[in-house]
């Protein structure tokens, strides 16, 4: 009689704990509920209209990069010439107003729009709670891969270390693994899922490494599974402070994503399209990264910045001295970094979140009185690396789980030559 009523109440536990488990899908599981009906939308829209054309492209856009030529299915995030980024549908502002933050936080959590650019559904407090528990799981680097990193001269570029640590990391590769043994397509997703997820989980690991062995010690603190992603990350880099906290929440979050066509991103998306799995994938787009055209930007403004601010001296200058020194440099045939972008035509929203973010927690503070100084002055003279990485792989992989997805072919665009266009008849 015990036996049998202990078993039934063993049984109802298990059927309770299956529903409450059930109730708030995992990413996982709420990817696996979503793209079966996202195959069918594009299966409807390539046979209803797979014969319409959708942009041109002209001799000039051809020889010149294939700017604004509309090419690309990229489901995460879209960029506007006026209006800047959007994750999803959902502006800078949007985004720190609608995603979950930190307990006493203001800035939304990295997780969260990891799970807002995969689904396209703005999570839980419980659902990124879960998430940050589930990236803390899958970190801990090989220690093949902590031993390779610390034997890098200290000299070389971080972004060569990034990109050599994740190729090292790629004998993990369950997609790889997978796919040797016959992976069905349809599951090719889920195994995208699975590296990404334990890229981004790694990250701010061999991203502290690099810079503890580089500049510090080299030594590093544990993960601790009661911190999010971002507030981890600090704690390997030796920081420890609720506003650094929020501060690169805020970053990390806003530069996840910047629609397909640029170079990490399309970089990422033209390997993965070969099948090469996540890894091989993400590295490439780093090394796209790593260009003085794209991510380096970053790493030339800072300097740029540093360099005119040792011009100037202690104390504070005139704008008109300011746009005398930018002029001095221009004439001597040298570029303003930072200044110029390929798509956008007014103030980038993430730059100006971060002036937000800056007159509130550190006015007072010189360089970023001189940024905003020249934020005034450049633009009337002219009518921002391995962290901008550690951000980026959020949206590119994101990206690469839903070409996977959709079974997205091989990229393979047509090319001429300069010989055949001079000999068409325009």
């Amino acid at each position: 009689m015990f036996t049998s009523t202990l078993r039934r109440s063993v049984a109802l536990n298990r059927q309770f704990a299956r529903y409450f488990s059930t109730a708030e899908p995992t990413l996982k599981e709420r990817l696996a509920q979503i793209i079966p009906g996202k195959i069918e939308q594009v299966k409807q829209l390539k046979a209803e209209h797979g014969d319409k054309i959708i942009g041109t492209c002209t001799v000039a856009q051809a020889y010149g990069g294939m700017r604004s030529v509309k090419a690309l299915v990229t489901e995460t995030s879209s960029l506007d010439a006026e209006l800047g980024i959007t994750f999803r549908g959902y502006t800078i502002p949007q985004c720190q107003e609608k995603l979950p933050k930190a307990p006493g936080g203001e800035e939304p959590l990295p997780e969260g729009i990891l799970w807002l650019l995969l689904t396209g559904e703005i999570p839980t407090t419980n659902q990124v709670q879960q998430l940050s528990k589930e990236l803390a799981n899958r970190s801990g680097l090989p220690t093949f891969v902590t031993e390779m990193i610390k034997k890098f001269p200290k000299d070389m570029h971080p972004m060569s270390q990034l990109g050599a640590a994740i190729l090292a990391l790629q004998t993990n590769s369950k997609f790889a693994s997978e796919y040797q043994k016959g992976m069905k397509k349809d599951q090719y997703w889920v195994h995208t899922l699975e590296d990404s997820l334990d890229i981004i989980a790694k990250l701010p690991e061999i991203a502290a490494l690099i810079y503890r062995q580089t500049y510090k010690d080299g030594k590093m603190p544990a993960i601790d599974p009661n911190l999010d992603w971002s507030a981890n990350f600090n704690r390997l880099l030796g920081f420890n402070s609720k506003e650094f906290d929020e501060l690169m929440r805020l970053y990390l979050t806003i530069h996840t994503d910047h629609e397909g066509g640029n170079v990490s991103a399309h970089t990422t998306h033209l390997v993965g399209s070969a099948l090469s799995d996540p890894y091989y994938s993400y590295a490439a787009g780093m090394c796209g990264l790593a260009g003085p055209l794209h991510g380096l930007a970053n790493q030339e403004v800072l300097t740029w910045t540093l360099n005119l601010k040792k011009q100037i001296g202690e104390g504070e200058v005139s704008n008109e001295k300011l746009a005398e020194l930018v002029w001095e440099g221009l004439n001597a045939g040298r570029v303003v970094p930072g200044f110029g972008h390929a798509v956008l035509r007014k103030t980038d929203p993430r730059y100006t979140c971060q002036r937000e973010f800056a007159l509130k927690h550190l006015p007072n503070d010189p360089l970023f009185k001189l940024v905003s100084q020249i934020y005034e002055v450049v633009p009337p003279v002219l009518t921002k690396q391995v962290l901008f990485g550690v951000s980026r792989a959020i949206g590119v992989l994101s990206s690469l789980v839903w070409d996977r997805a959709l079974g997205h072919p091989i990229e393979r665009p047509k090319s001429v030559t300069t010989e055949w266009i001079a000999a068409q008849k325009f």
